[in-house]
């Protein structure tokens, strides 16, 4: 055999032996200690040029490395033993035990910062977990990977896409940035900052953020979303919006699964179909049942016409019975008004069905200058204007005349009828007493007419009495004012509720005591009732 070819071909065989030799000489002798240092394992070939790459050596072939308890693989390397560095091409493959693998077409190893550059087609497995990106840059200290150019971490639940992203093997954190976009079979999460856990599938939104699924959205700028058992904690004024309502609250609490809605600290549902507002500090709306509730200031805003009717109670609720028909119930303390109609009770409920609302329980209801009340007051509506009102049982109703005289009225029962927001005309039935005092057209009071009969009907125009037809037998006296006193001038059931009379959308939050009377405690906390949007 010709020598000149004999002597390159012993000089690489001595080389690949001196790599494997080096290598072995390496594992025996470098302390355990030294995790930092990066070890030649294999190489098929191994080559260097003294004169141009004194400071690196070329692999071939079957290239692999470690580096502690991390192996790295390659077709071919670039070795640059003295910064215990390298650059490794094709086939790029990280091993860490049975748990972590990373791929890529190219990796740049630099040893002092102890840092794994990959570039194209990079994945990085890690058990169930696995991500995606043309560029990953990982740090084998902090055992945490990191994408800048656009990637994705995907898990048996989600997918998270983002611009940057950084996943740690370690505590399983992943922190998203810029057009972070979360996948879910149910629902899409899209946000400015995101951090996950891939173990417990919680995620944490930082910055505007929605969660859209086919049933509702959810807007928030703080909060987490427990992707497993599908509920969240919102906090920051966060909002769920769905087909017909839309809750708000300082913090929410949502359950996908249950389909329940919490709302903690200045809430506001919204119903557009029904234009109906409720407020309280506390809210709940389950959107599979259609069940609402409200406490803690609670309020109702019904809007569907000019003049909103605004309502109180200690306890509101909204619900839908088997047969469709929606019912609004309020407990304890109810206060409502409107420009037409004001009214107090200690419990209330609208049918929406029929239009009814029945006040019950020492119910007062006030329209202009009449005042009625009674053990029952039902009040029927037409297009949200109130028709007419039923008095049931003990009924009564009064209108002030001047200082100390009242037109007033009893009897078993009365109905009172309304035209636009006025109390047009007053039915008395059964039993009927009453007092009036006829006015001259200079409105002169001329005396008082204590009168008796079955029925009475009294026409009103401007809240003043106009005509007054009563039958079938009437029985009455008129009195000279001079000669009136109390024990004359005023019926038996007679009672005058103008202090407790709501006068605005705001009064209708001032607490009364037992006897319906407004404490100075109470009404400073009425002043604490305040809510915004």
């Amino acid at each position: 055999m010709n020598k000149s070819r004999i002597i390159p071909v012993l000089f690489l065989l001595l080389a690949t032996v001196s790599v494997m030799g080096v290598s072995q000489v390496q594992q025996k002798t470098t302390p355990v200690a030294n995790k930092e240092k990066v070890h030649l394992l294999n190489a098929d070939s191994l080559t260097f040029d003294a004169a141009k790459s004194a400071d690196y050596r070329v692999l071939h072939g079957n290239v692999q490395f470690r580096k502690d308890s991390m192996y790295m693989y390659c077709d071919s390397a670039y070795f640059y033993e003295k910064n215990n560095s390298l650059d490794a091409f094709g086939n790029v493959r990280m091993e860490q035990g049975d748990t972590l693998f990373i791929y890529g077409d190219v990796l740049y190893y630099d040893g002092k910062e102890q840092l794994a550059e990959l570039r194209h087609n990079v994945s990085l497995v890690n058990r169930n977990v696995t991500l995606y990106t043309d560029s990953l840059n990982y740090d084998m200290v902090e055992n945490i990977g990191y994408y800048f150019a656009g990637g994705s971490i995907v898990d048996e639940k989600n997918e998270l896409v983002s611009v940057y992203g950084e996943y740690s093997t370690s505590t399983k954190d992943a922190v998203f940035n810029f057009d972070v976009v979360l996948t879910n079979e149910d629902y899409v999460i899209n946000s400015d900052t995101l951090r996950y856990n891939t173990d417990t599938k919680i995620s944490y939104l930082y910055g505007p953020s929605t969660i859209v699924s086919d049933s509702n959205t959810i807007y928030t700028t703080n909060g987490w979303y427990d992707t497993n058992a599908d509920h969240a904690m919102l906090l920051d004024r966060s909002q769920l919006v769905g087909d017909q309502k839309m809750l708000t609250g300082d913090t929410l609490y949502y359950d996908r699964n249950k389909g329940v809605g919490e709302a903690f600290g200045n809430m506001f549902l919204i119903d557009s179909v029904q234009s109906v507002i409720m407020e309280g500090h506390y809210g709940f709306y389950n959107e599979i049942t259609d069940y609402t509730f409200a406490t803690d200031s609670a309020r109702v805003l019904e809007y569907s016409r000019k003049d909103t009717l605004y309502l109180h109670a200690d306890t509101l609720m909204s619900f839908v019975e088997a047969d469709s028909t929606r019912i609004l119930r309020a407990y304890k303390r109810v206060r409502f008004y409107r420009v037409d109609a004001q009214g107090v009770c200690d419990s209330l409920q609208y049918v929406e069905r029929d239009s009814t609302l029945t006040m019950f329980t020492n119910p007062v209801l006030w329209s202009g200058e009449q005042q009625i009340f009674g053990d029952t007051i039902r009040m029927f509506f037409n297009d949200s204007t109130i028709d007419w009102a039923h008095v049931i049982n003990n009924s009564f109703a009064t209108q002030g005349k001047g200082a100390n005289y009242y037109d007033q009225m009893e009897g078993n029962e009365i109905k009172a009828y309304f035209e636009g927001n006025e109390m047009r005309r007053i039915e008395t039935l059964g039993n009927v007493l009453a007092i009036f005092y006829p006015q001259d057209s200079d409105s002169t009071l001329n005396g008082m007419l204590s009168t008796e009969a079955s029925f009475l009907n009294i026409f009103l125009e401007n809240n003043e009495m106009k005509k007054m037809v009563m039958w079938p037998s009437v029985k009455g006296k008129m009195y000279p004012l001079e000669q009136l006193d109390s024990s004359i001038m005023f019926l038996s059931r007679y009672k005058w509720y103008g202090d407790r009379r709501p006068v605005d959308k705001d009064d209708i939050f001032r607490r009364e005591n037992e006897a319906g009377v407004t404490t100075e405690e109470e009404q400073r906390n009425t002043n604490t009732h305040k809510f915004n949007l």
